[in-house]
């Protein structure tokens, strides 16, 4: 019985990370740019002595489903929605480089472009500022430039261009930020082919319907295990009656 319920116990636990996961995408199904989770399963079996002890399970979040999200005009222009693979560069809390899909930018009382989050911008030489007078604008290759409304006749000026960064071929993670970053340190090369779509915003890639139907399966699993744990007491129970008889 000791063997049954610790494999039980290890189910039902890895059945609630699954259920967190699923509650997370769930939670972020609006949330502009959100990559969906995915949650690794596999068993592990404890090697005791003669023969293998028990099989556990451990469930963990590995990475993301990277597939892109639905794509709406705004009209705004400082919105922007990635066409191609590639990631936006951001600067995190801990003023590391890390990566989104999130295109909501705006000009910070500061002065900085950061998106939704409130995360700068990254550029060429680190994030992006723009002056305070004079209309910006964002390129399809994220060059952003701005123009003097006193001098119309003049083009626009360049401040900077967006660091578009490419993953593919990189070990990189989702953090409990949201935000993606290199494992075990790092950046991420630029991408010179990406493209971006102005007055635009990339939805969520979570398919709500799905994210349902996991959650519902994931809550029956739990259900199954701790059934399971229920049956090997009713059977040890049983089993200490037939000594006593005995």
């Amino acid at each position: 019985m000791d063997r049954l319920i610790h494999t039980a116990l290890s189910g039902m636990r890895a059945s609630m990370d699954s259920q967190r996961v699923i509650a997370s995408n769930m939670a972020n199904a609006n949330t502009l740019g959100f990559r969906a989770e995915l949650l690794d399963q596999r068993p592990v079996t404890i090697e005791g002595q003669p023969n293998e002890a028990r099989a556990m399970q451990i469930a963990r979040v590995r990475g993301a489903d990277m597939s892109s999200g639905q794509i709406i005009e705004t009209g705004r222009n400082l919105d922007v929605a990635v066409t191609t693979q590639a990631l936006m560069a951001v600067q995190a809390e801990d003023g590391t480089e890390a990566y989104t899909r999130r295109g909501d930018l705006s000009v910070s009382s500061t002065g900085l472009l950061v998106n939704g989050e409130g995360r700068p911008v990254l550029g060429e030489t680190g994030p992006i500022t723009i002056p305070p007078v004079g209309i910006p604008a964002i390129s399809p290759d994220g060059t952003i430039t701005i123009a003097d409304p006193t001098t119309p006749d003049q083009p626009p000026a360049k401040i900077g261009r967006i660091k578009m960064a490419s993953w593919e071929g990189s070990p990189i993670s989702k953090t409990l930020d949201g935000l993606f970053r290199v494992e075990g340190g790092g950046i991420l090369p630029t991408d010179e082919t990406a493209s971006l779509k102005t007055g635009a915003l990339e939805q969520s890639n979570v398919k709500t319907t799905e994210v349902l139907v996991e959650m519902i399966e994931a809550q029956r699993l739990f259900a199954m295990r701790t059934k399971i744990v229920s049956t090997a007491k009713e059977i040890d129970e049983s089993g200490s009656q037939l000594l006593r008889l005995g």
